[in-house]
């Protein structure tokens, strides 16, 4: 209760410390000019979750804000997210009680014919995401879920952290290079799941054949180390070609796909064996109407259950959205995801769809109203804590969003 009450006073506190921002100017420490946008919003949610067979119902309660700054630095682009709450249990069974929290920082230095980034996407979470879920009902999507955990779990508290730089080069007018990298660690504090170390790294070359059209070259590299198993690292090497294409105004298309190579330090747990990788994408816009369509599937390192070790997914995702008048907003989704261990009997799909309904009341209220369902069916053998059947929730909540704050030097 200490913890509910300080994390209600914290966000209390941004809300008036933003809302006491009625000059059009700040400096930072030092008396360093600052300048940029600052937009945060608070909300309060109730969610029925109901699961096929023991694992039984619950209703739970959760108070969640964010804040997201960005600067207005064209050549050292600054933004900083953080996304936090909590979640407490009304009746029932107790399934990810806690503090979620999401920390995304990223810096840009932009030049004439090159720019480098880097990230650092940190989280806390409650259980595994899967598909459009994002372990903390009602709350909706955090970015930043780890790609290693695609079968659902309860219990599952997790600590992913991903520092990712990437530097880009423009050889001409057509051409650009870019190179990039990534430090991947997964942990459950609780050690009822897989911990998995990840670095990667690679090239890839852009050419732009004309003002619709684009193709790529790309070659990637993974190493994938267990600190449970001090003895077994994975990798993959992939060779990934690709082609852009802006159909018209409203419809374009990214497709890119190429052969996959996946060695280990012990075949009898990951044998070696070569696949194809692909990561296609087609997005629509029409009017208000939006629509995205997305599939992946490859090689990792994991699912986020112990019992999976290396793994091959297929994850395909849907979402539509569209305004009705000025007030109203409703969103559809739908994923599929399929994992099978490289060298496990079995497979695990997961089928998850729902829907989302927002009004505006005034200027800086909403309500809004979400329905979840997920199917979860497995031929594998998967811990105790994995969700097995169908699993619903249903949620209500009101939000409260004020005018973004703009700050100039």
């Amino acid at each position: 209760m200490r913890a509910r009450h300080a994390l209600l006073a914290i966000l209390i506190a941004v809300s008036s410390s933003a809302r006491a921002q009625v000059v059009p100017a700040a400096t930072g420490p030092g008396g360093i000019p600052v300048s940029g946008m600052l937009r945060y919003d608070l909300r309060y949610t109730q969610s029925a979750r109901f699961y096929n067979g023991s694992a039984g119902d619950t209703q739970t309660a959760a108070l969640s804000g964010d804040v997201t700054y960005a600067n207005s630095n064209a050549a050292h682009p600054t933004s900083l997210t953080y996304t936090g709450g909590d979640m407490w249990t009304i009746s029932g069974a107790s399934y990810g009680e806690g503090v979620f929290q999401h920390l995304l920082v990223s810096q840009g230095y932009v030049r004439r014919a090159w720019s480098f980034s880097l990230k650092d996407d940190v989280y806390y979470m409650p259980q595994a995401p899967s598909g459009g879920f994002s372990g903390i009902p009602g709350i909706g999507d955090l970015p930043g879920a780890p790609s290693e955990q695609t079968i659902l779990t309860l219990n599952t508290r997790s600590v992913n952290n991903t520092v990712s730089p990437v530097f880009t080069r423009a050889i001409n007018h057509a051409t650009s290079l870019s190179v990039n990298s990534s430090y991947e660690t997964l942990r459950f504090p609780d050690g009822n799941g897989l911990d998995v170390d990840s670095v990667m790294g690679g090239a890839q070359l852009t050419r732009r054949l004309n003002a619709l059209n684009s193709f790529s070259a790309q070659y990637m590299m993974t190493h994938i180390s267990y600190p449970s198993y001090t003895t077994l690292t994975m990798g993959t090497q992939s060779a990934i070609f690709g082609y852009q294409r802006t159909w018209n105004r409203r419809f374009n298309t990214n497709a890119s796909a190429g052969p996959q190579w996946v060695q280990s330090s012990e075949s009898a747990l990951i044998p070696s064996s070569l696949g194809l990788t692909v990561n296609a994408s087609a997005s629509y816009k029409s009017g208000l109407t939006t629509a995205t369509l997305s599939y992946t599937q490859g090689a990792s390192g994991g699912s986020g259950v112990s019992t999976q070790i290396g793994v091959h997914n297929q994850v395909l995702n849907a979402v539509v959205s569209r305004p009705y008048g000025r007030n109203v907003t409703i969103s559809g989704l739908g994923s599929y995801i399929r994992t099978k261990g490289l060298n496990q009997a079995g497979v695990t799909n997961g089928e998850d769809g729902g829907m989302s309904v927002t009004r505006r009341l005034g200027r800086n209220y909403s309500v809004y109203a979400n329905y979840m369902v997920t199917r979860q069916t497995t031929s594998a053998v998967l811990t105790a804590n994995a969700v097995s059947g169908i699993s619903q929730v249903i949620s209500f909540g009101i939000g409260y969003t004020p005018r973004e704050r703009h700050f100039n030097k």
